[in-house]
């Protein structure tokens, strides 16, 4: 069997703090496949484009509709570090970025992916993350912002 990449977007959900107008980025506590913080992200379904996955993903994943979408100029790929049963034929993930901007609202997480979810500020977003590559992206989005 051909080892393939899974096609996918990374998203930097964050808000705008009503108090000091600085960014708040939206981090989900993973327990499917692996433990640790991150920010949404998913799979690109068949005939769907990367924005329409950004928005639907960012939906799916926090319960909130997105304002505001941004693709970054910035692809990636990993590998797995396992295989899963879920994911079958896959060896890893290849991602875009983007961002979504999100109002205020109640925070929804999908229970079968996520155990929990945190809204924070930059400086403690960067220190949860798990990986490098979405500290990266963090970064990437939040230079953007601050301008």
């Amino acid at each position: 069997m051909k080892k393939r990449f899974r096609s996918a977007v990374f998203i930097v959900v964050y808000r705008k703090n009503p108090r000091t107008k600085t960014p708040e980025y939206l981090l989900l506590k993973r327990k499917l496949h692996w433990i640790g913080w991150e920010f949404p992200k998913g799979g690109i379904e068949k005939g769907e484009s990367k924005e329409k996955t950004a928005k639907r993903e960012c939906q799916e994943e926090s319960g909130l509709k997105p304002l505001k979408i941004k693709r970054y100029n910035l692809r990636g790929k990993y590998l797995y570090k396992h295989t899963y049963k879920d994911r079958p034929g896959y060896i890893g993930q290849t991602y875009s970025l983007f961002s979504a901007e999100v109002g205020e609202g109640k925070t929804k997480i999908d229970k079968k992916e996520h155990s929990g979810f945190k809204w924070t500020n930059f400086k403690t977003a960067i220190k949860k993350l798990t990986w490098d590559n979405q500290k990266k992206c963090l970064g990437i989005v939040n230079r953007s912002l601050i301008k």
